[in-house]
């Protein structure tokens, strides 16, 4: 590619493309850095750098620091012979990767006592640095915690304690079947194939299987009619928008975990919208092809099959940013087809997105941006990299110390296995969505246009159900509480135990679950999230018996089910479920 750049000199001016010459040099390095702007690491690290060494005090604090901890090891060394010896550091309340009762004892106390500590310590150096902006200060602190957790004494056979006991107890059998793990695992990664045990969970097979219809079918989408479960239903259908950053079977796993499945179950009729999986040819579709022809024309099919009846609009994750931007599009327009908008882990403010947002700015877009050109897209891998580094910890070091240090190959869960069917994301889409709402924040600030005028969430006056997620890391609970601010609907906030996906897969009778949840009316007081935290009371239980009594709440009398399809309207029946773009 870069050879291909070289040989389109300008033989007039002899100059190089110059553009297109730094895009092959994007995407080339982009390989090696996982898409991760080597310029961006550079300018936080410079920051962080020239003011630490410009504050004296600080740096005075942190050899005080250093001298205390050294200290307080050295009085900790001499008793870490016992066992019970009071510990000098404990680990973070969601560190688990000591938690092993050989991890108390001599010589790997000592170990694990000196790692904390140094981690510590390199916390206090990489943060309160006056001067640093807040971006490259939680750039230079996860690169150090990325760093750090490399030479975590938890990952090496000769400093964990765990996989020495497990190797004597086996005669090293662990080991040699840890290696067999990691040849497969490379053997997969380079032939492009799905992980170990994800042959248990197939499409259409065991997974996505409520019983349905492909209703429509454009370029961007197909959409999914479920068959009624009951002998009447609600009069106004559920239409479901999904990521596009993400198959659409997250909501209808197994059987037993199936929210689409559930919602049929409760009587209600439900569509739902399968993005197909871009290439090459869609590298010009952006942000408003996938709302004109994914939620547009979802909601047109919808209302044609099921005339004369308002529409309960459900977004999940981008999904959901998607639907808010539709709704409030629809409110500027007097469109009036909506009956709610329910918005599941989705952001509308993204001036405090989480740390998602470390792999977010001007130098990473522009890196981004040179990666996807070439190809017209962002690959699966790249964009399932940045949140693999997000929680390293539970999805890298701790799976290889199982899987290829104690020699463990635990059965894929079918959430898992979802999550390793990636899809891709085109160019000019990944591109928009950046820079409109993650750098500029347009929506939340009235920037936004839809069709060329700006639009507005406060224009927006059907009921909201908004969902968060404890332990959200790509959407977090406290940023999705922002709607609060930017409409004045009625609005009613559920705060649900759990991540970004395990919060939302939340079957009844599951495993433990928990959530909070509140509604302020349309002309109500705002509440900030530490006094919903003060006022909502805990229950024990899935969300989703909530959400469907609330949809219940805003719906008519039961009436007899729809047909599937609407021949006669031009949405005749085109395929089974799950339909043709879920399998790409």
């Amino acid at each position: 590619m870069l050879l291909r750049d070289l040989e389109t000199v300008d033989l007039e001016t002899g100059t190089l493309p110059v553009e297109g010459l730094d895009r092959s040099l994007h995407a080339i390095l982009g390989r090696a850095t996982r898409a991760i702007s080597p310029t961006s690491l550079v300018l936080a690290y410079t920051d962080w750098w020239s003011h630490l060494a410009l504050s004296p005090a600080k740096q005075l604090q942190l050899a005080q620091k250093a001298l205390r901890k050294a200290h307080r090891f050295a009085l900790y060394a001499p008793r870490s012979l016992s066992a019970d010896a009071p510990r000098c550091i404990e680990p973070l309340e969601q560190d688990r990767r000591f938690g092993h009762p050989d991890w108390q004892r001599w010589p790997f106390n000592l170990m694990q006592q000196s790692f904390l500590l140094a981690q510590q310590w390199w916390h206090n150096a990489t943060t309160e640095v006056r001067g640093v902006s807040r971006h490259h200060e939680e750039v230079v602190t996860f690169v150090a915690r990325q760093l750090l957790d490399v030479v975590a004494p938890t990952n090496f056979v000769l400093s964990n304690p765990e996989v020495l006991r497990r190797t004597f107890e086996t005669g090293g059998a662990n080991l040699v079947q840890g290696w067999l793990h990691w040849l497969d695992d490379w053997e997969r990664a380079q032939a492009g194939r799905p992980p170990a045990g994800a042959e248990a969970h197939r499409v259409g097979e065991t997974l996505a299987t409520t019983p349905g219809t492909v209703v429509f079918r454009n370029r961007l989408m197909e959409l999914i009619q479920y068959a009624p479960a009951t002998d009447r239903v609600r009069p106004e259908p559920v239409l479901i928008v999904p990521a596009w950053i993400m198959k659409y079977y997250v909501l209808d796993l197994g059987p037993h975990n199936s929210l689409i499945r559930y919602l049929v179950q409760q009587g209600h009729t439900v569509f739902c919208i399968s993005w197909k999986n871009p290439g090459p040819a869609d590298r010009d579709r952006g942000m408003e092809d996938y709302l004109r022809m994914g939620v547009m024309d979802a909601l047109e099919a919808v209302t044609a099959i099921v005339p004369e009846r308002k529409v309960h609009c459900v977004g999940y994750c981008l999904g959901g940013t998607l639907a808010a931007i539709g709704a409030a599009a629809m409110a500027r327009d007097s469109d009036e087809r909506l009956a709610s908008l329910t918005l599941l882990a989705a952001q509308t403010d993204f001036s405090e997105p989480g740390e998602l947002a470390l792999f977010i700015d001007e130098s990473e877009v522009a890196f981004l941006e040179g990666i996807m050109f070439d190809r017209g897209y962002l690959g699966a891998g790249q964009m399932a990299g940045a949140f693999q580094l997000l929680r390293s910890n539970d999805l890298v070091w701790s799976r290889m110390v199982r899987e290829y240090l104690l020699g463990e190959r635990r059965p894929l869960s079918d959430l898992m296995a979802w999550n390793a069917d990636a899809t891709r994301l085109p160019y000019r889409m990944h591109s928009e969505y950046l820079r409109r709402l993650y750098l500029r924040n347009d929506l939340a600030e009235g920037r936004y246009r839809v069709g060329g005028r700006p639009i507005a969430l406060n224009d927006v006056r059907v009921p909201i159900f908004c969902l968060g997620t404890a332990g959200d890391h790509v959407a977090p609970w406290r940023s999705v509480y922002k709607l609060h601010v930017l409409t004045d609907s009625e609005v009613t906030f559920l705060l649900a135990s759990g991540g970004h996906n395990t919060g939302i897969v939340s079957e009844p009778g599951g495993r433990a679950r928990g959530y909070r949840m509140t509604t302020r009316p349309y002309d109500g007081r705002y509440v900030d999230p530490d006094a919903f935290l003060g006022q909502a009371t805990r229950k024990e239980g899935s969300w989703w018996p909530e959400w469907d009594a609330w949809l219940n709440a805003r719906s008519g009398d039961p009436v007899p089910p729809p047909a599937l399809g609407a021949p006669e309207q031009g949405y005749a029946p085109l395929a089974d479920a799950p339909g043709n773009y879920v399998l790409q």
